[in-house]
């Protein structure tokens, strides 16, 4: 014990070491901290509002998971706190799809003391073979650090350490932290540094060489487009990408996962490109192009309607976080901030050929439809899109809203928030609760949930979360009797697609919703869903509003129809 009181007295600024790590959260943005008590991490949740931070509180750390993520993507990076082994592992999914999807979210998990763990003590949420490492083990493959907290004056460095690499990496992060470590003393000193949140720089050298070779094709090419992707958007660098859209003129698209990550209001901007799901005329445009600037790419099945693509690594230059690929040239270590910045300030004049303009047009053949008929997808989706204020936040589930938000082109300001590549179904709505406790904090953007009733019937107690924050999101869930996407994939009319259907619309009286501050809807014709975006209060989003949208059974967005046919004949192969 005199040891240890020796060492103690050598720091300059005794801290706890909880108190340290919550307030290295703060400083980096994290204002409310998501998860689930157990006792393993009991102690440490008491350092939280020392910080100045809030507890949320989830249902289960699945849903606590998936709201972190919807969190991180708002605010820029998200913590959750889970208890060791049962705890860690409910949420491991969501973790994973954040490491897929490059969201930062900082894992902390509450283990047992180090010296139950060096005794291999056969305690609670073990698996009675005292391996205490199994379960981290499990999450090293889904985070870019793992800090194991054993040793009181290693932790500031492993905790700064970890919070870098889950800022600049855009990825989780995982930090063990035993009940014994919690109040143990470290180097509160260091607090008084900030982490170092930016970015490698190239060398100068190498990336000149890359904007050279950039711009001789830049400048030569007759009809360029330029394609944004999601990682344009998780790596920080939609400030160039916008300068580069609007200096150069060229027609600008996004990808499915690319989906808000530009002004959709500038006169460049075409729509959506996936292939053969893309939106009318962009495929065309995109495809007959001599060079594509495509920036930040996952050519994921979904994110490509099935690998649809049909555009030549001869015509494409590729912009990435660590390397940039001009035709079949790679150039690794090449970050695409600096290039972007360089190839918008030497680029000049291009030669500039007009694409496709987005546009938000109800078709002729579905106006012609009387409003008291069913709502079908290929009317709704444009319509909904009218309907969307700048700056919302739209959240849209796997299925038929990821591929129905294609469709729409979005006012000024707004995000999208979207699971394409994990594509876990209920992920939708715990990323609702963490995405519209975000835009509270923010001030106050709308925000907006589309999604399935079979993938709600996954999550849907993240409701209870929502109103227990008062937070005010609009929830549509749409009612068509099961697994869609599923169906088109294989088994259209198999019972394994088909839910119980509930009375969706009574889940906020029975998550304890006050009648004064919550409205639910039940809408089934075109008429009522004018009615109901032309109410002006429910519009304005005061409070917390349900919508139950019936649509048929067999529809779906077109691009939903294709792209799960080719997902079918890949699984076939």
């Amino acid at each position: 014990m005199a040891s240890l009181d020796i060492r103690t007295s050598a720091l300059k600024n005794p801290i706890d070491v909880a108190e340290y790590l919550f307030a290295r959260l703060h400083e980096v943005g994290v204002r409310y901290v998501h998860g689930v008590p157990g006792d393993y991490n009991l102690v440490a949740l008491d350092y939280i509002p020392k910080a100045g931070l809030s507890w949320v509180g989830n249902c289960n750390e699945l849903n606590a998971g998936y709201a972190a993520d919807g969190y991180a993507r708002i605010k820029g990076i998200a913590a959750i706190v889970t208890t060791f082994g049962v705890g860690e592992l409910s949420a491991i999914n969501a973790i994973a799809g954040a490491y897929s999807e490059y969201v930062p979210v900082v894992h902390i998990v509450g283990t047992p003391s180090t010296i139950s763990q060096a005794d291999g003590m056969l305690l609670h949420h073990t698996l009675g073979n005292g391996n205490f490492d199994v379960f981290s083990n499990m999450s090293r493959d889904i985070s870019v650090a793992m800090a194991k907290i054993n040793d009181p004056y290693e932790a500031a460095i492993l905790i700064d350490h970890a919070i870098r690499e889950c800022w600049v990496k855009s990825r989780p992060v995982y930090i063990a932290l035993p009940t014994d470590m919690v109040q143990k003393k470290t180097e509160g000193e260091r607090l008084k540094t900030p982490i170092d949140l930016s970015f490698p720089t190239n060398e100068v050298e190498k990336e000149d060489y890359v904007v050279d070779v950039v711009l001789k094709y830049l400048q030569n090419a007759k009809n360029a487009v330029i394609l944004v992707d999601a990682c344009a958007i998780r790596h920080r660098v939609l400030p160039e990408v916008h300068d580069l859209i609007e200096k150069s003129g060229l027609p600008t698209f996004v990808t499915p996962m690319g989906k808000g990550g530009v002004d959709e209001t500038i006169a460049t901007f075409g729509g959506v490109y996936a292939g053969d799901g893309s939106n009318a005329g962009v495929r065309e445009r995109v495809e007959s192009a001599d060079l594509i600037l495509s920036i930040g790419s996952i050519k994921s099945d979904f994110n490509t309607a099935g690998f649809t693509y049909r555009v030549s690594q001869l015509a494409t230059i590729d912009f990435h976080s660590h390397y940039i690929k001009v035709r079949y040239s790679e150039y690794p270590g090449v970050r695409m901030q600096g290039v972007l910045k360089k190839v918008t300030a030497q680029m000049g004049k291009l030669n500039v050929q007009s694409g496709p303009i987005a546009h938000n047009e109800i078709s002729k053949a579905d106006l012609k439809v009387p409003g008291g008929e069913v709502i079908n997808h290929s009317w709704f989706w444009p319509r909904f899109g009218q309907w969307l204020k700048p700056n919302d936040i739209v959240i849209t589930e796997t299925g038929t809203a990821n591929f129905g938000i294609w469709e729409t082109r979005f006012p000024k300001g707004v995000t999208a928030l979207s699971q394409v590549l994990w594509g876990s179904i209920g992920y939708s709505v715990g990323a609702c609760q963490g995405a519209a406790l975000a835009a509270k904090e923010l001030g106050g953007r709308r925000t907006v949930l589309v999604v399935g009733d079979g993938s709600f019937q996954l999550t849907a107690q993240e409701i209870s979360t929502m109103i227990r924050h008062d937070l005010n999101p609009i929830i549509f869930v749409i009612c068509n009797e099961g697994y869609t996407i599923e169906r088109y994939i294989h088994g259209m009319d198999a019972v394994y697609n088909d839910i119980q259907e509930w009375k969706n619309k009574d889940l906020l009286a029975v998550f304890g919703a006050d009648p004064e501050k919550s409205k639910t809807f039940q809408v089934k014709t075109k008429d009522e869903v004018e009615d109901l975006f032309n109410d002006k209060e429910f519009s304005s989003a005061p409070y917390i509003q349900f919508v139950e949208l019936y649509m048929p059974k067999e529809d779906a967005p077109p691009a939903l129809k294709m792209t799960a046919g080719a997902s079918a004949k890949t699984n076939a192969k």
